[in-house]
Protein backbone atom coordinates (compact mmCIF):
# COMPACT_ATOMS: atom_id res chain seq x y z
CA UNK A 1 0.00 0.00 0.00
CA UNK A 2 1.16 3.52 -0.79
CA UNK A 3 0.75 5.02 2.61
CA UNK A 4 2.17 2.41 4.49
CA UNK A 5 4.15 3.46 7.41
CA UNK A 6 2.28 7.01 7.28
CA UNK A 7 -1.20 5.86 7.83
CA UNK A 8 -3.09 2.82 9.56
CA UNK A 9 -5.29 1.02 7.08
CA UNK A 10 -8.31 1.34 9.34
CA UNK A 11 -8.30 4.98 9.56
CA UNK A 12 -8.10 4.99 5.64
CA UNK A 13 -10.95 2.62 5.10
CA UNK A 14 -13.44 4.27 7.64
CA UNK A 15 -12.26 7.86 5.96
CA UNK A 16 -13.59 6.08 2.70
CA UNK A 17 -16.67 4.80 3.98
CA UNK A 18 -17.06 8.20 5.27
CA UNK A 19 -17.44 9.64 1.80
CA UNK A 20 -19.10 6.77 -0.54
CA UNK A 21 -21.68 8.74 -1.51
CA UNK A 22 -21.32 11.26 -4.11
CA UNK A 23 -20.81 14.93 -2.66
CA UNK A 24 -20.31 13.75 0.54
CA UNK A 25 -16.10 14.39 0.56
CA UNK A 26 -15.26 16.79 2.99
CA UNK A 27 -11.38 17.35 2.97
CA UNK A 28 -11.10 18.41 6.04
CA UNK A 29 -13.29 15.00 7.26
CA UNK A 30 -11.29 12.89 5.41
CA UNK A 31 -8.06 14.25 6.88
CA UNK A 32 -8.95 13.88 10.27
CA UNK A 33 -10.92 10.50 9.62
CA UNK A 34 -7.53 8.95 7.70
CA UNK A 35 -4.90 10.41 10.46
CA UNK A 36 -3.36 12.86 7.80
CA UNK A 37 -4.12 15.97 9.71
CA UNK A 38 -2.62 14.56 12.94
CA UNK A 39 0.57 13.26 11.24
CA UNK A 40 4.24 15.20 11.32
CA UNK A 41 5.27 17.72 8.53
CA UNK A 42 7.67 14.74 7.12
CA UNK A 43 4.68 12.40 6.81
CA UNK A 44 2.64 14.90 4.65
CA UNK A 45 4.77 15.45 2.79
CA UNK A 46 5.40 11.83 2.09
CA UNK A 47 1.77 11.34 1.70
CA UNK A 48 1.82 14.46 -0.94
CA UNK A 49 3.97 13.00 -3.15
CA UNK A 50 1.97 9.81 -3.68
CA UNK A 51 -0.52 12.13 -4.37
CA UNK A 52 1.20 13.59 -7.13
CA UNK A 53 1.05 11.25 -9.84
CA UNK A 54 2.56 12.57 -12.70
CA UNK A 55 5.41 14.25 -9.77
CA UNK A 56 5.24 17.43 -11.18
CA UNK A 57 5.80 18.81 -7.81
CA UNK A 58 2.15 20.26 -7.93
CA UNK A 59 -1.31 18.65 -7.21
CA UNK A 60 -3.63 19.14 -10.41
CA UNK A 61 -7.04 19.32 -10.72
CA UNK A 62 -7.04 15.52 -12.37
CA UNK A 63 -5.19 14.15 -10.13
CA UNK A 64 -7.78 15.53 -7.02
CA UNK A 65 -10.39 14.48 -8.94
CA UNK A 66 -8.96 10.60 -8.41
CA UNK A 67 -7.84 11.75 -4.44
CA UNK A 68 -9.53 8.75 -3.33
CA UNK A 69 -8.51 6.28 -5.24
CA UNK A 70 -4.58 6.68 -3.99
CA UNK A 71 -5.78 5.02 -0.98
CA UNK A 72 -7.90 2.78 -1.92
CA UNK A 73 -8.21 1.23 -6.04
CA UNK A 74 -11.90 0.64 -5.27
CA UNK A 75 -12.76 4.39 -4.09
CA UNK A 76 -14.96 6.62 -6.94
CA UNK A 77 -13.40 9.67 -8.21
CA UNK A 78 -14.68 13.02 -6.49
CA UNK A 79 -17.43 14.52 -8.11
CA UNK A 80 -16.42 17.82 -10.29
CA UNK A 81 -18.21 20.00 -7.31
CA UNK A 82 -15.94 18.21 -4.80
CA UNK A 83 -12.90 18.40 -6.56
CA UNK A 84 -13.70 22.42 -7.20
CA UNK A 85 -13.94 22.91 -3.95
CA UNK A 86 -10.94 20.69 -2.49
CA UNK A 87 -8.80 22.52 -5.42
CA UNK A 88 -10.38 26.64 -3.97
CA UNK A 89 -8.73 25.32 -0.50
CA UNK A 90 -5.23 24.86 -1.76
CA UNK A 91 -4.71 26.81 -4.77
CA UNK A 92 -5.10 30.68 -3.08
CA UNK A 93 -3.19 31.93 -6.72
CA UNK A 94 -5.40 30.40 -8.99
CA UNK A 95 -2.86 28.39 -10.97
CA UNK A 96 -5.04 25.16 -10.97
CA UNK A 97 -2.41 23.22 -8.73
CA UNK A 98 -1.48 22.82 -5.16
CA UNK A 99 2.10 22.52 -4.05
CA UNK A 100 3.35 20.48 -1.11
CA UNK A 101 4.51 24.01 1.21
CA UNK A 102 2.82 27.20 -1.08
CA UNK A 103 7.01 28.08 -1.81
CA UNK A 104 6.25 27.84 -5.75
CA UNK A 105 4.15 29.17 -7.78
CA UNK A 106 3.02 26.12 -10.68
CA UNK A 107 3.27 28.38 -13.55
CA UNK A 108 6.89 30.42 -12.87
CA UNK A 109 7.76 27.47 -11.15
CA UNK A 110 10.06 30.21 -8.82
CA UNK A 111 9.77 31.78 -5.22
CA UNK A 112 6.40 33.31 -4.90
CA UNK A 113 6.01 34.45 -1.12
CA UNK A 114 3.72 31.82 0.07
CA UNK A 115 0.73 32.16 -2.55
CA UNK A 116 -0.12 29.16 -2.64
CA UNK A 117 -1.36 28.13 0.03
CA UNK A 118 -0.62 24.61 -0.40
CA UNK A 119 -1.48 21.05 0.80
CA UNK A 120 0.55 21.27 4.21
CA UNK A 121 -1.35 24.49 5.20
CA UNK A 122 -4.78 23.09 4.64
CA UNK A 123 -3.65 20.82 6.87
CA UNK A 124 -2.78 23.54 9.24
CA UNK A 125 -6.54 25.27 9.14
CA UNK A 126 -8.02 21.84 9.87
CA UNK A 127 -5.12 21.47 12.60
CA UNK A 128 -6.90 25.11 14.25
CA UNK A 129 -10.63 23.93 14.21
Amino acid sequence: MAFSGILKDADIAAAIQACQAPESFSYKDFFVKAGLAAKAVDDVKKAFYVIDQDKSGFIEEEELKLFLQNFSASARALTDAETKAFLKAGDADGDGAIGVDGNQSHDTDVNTDLTDLSFLMILSKIKTL
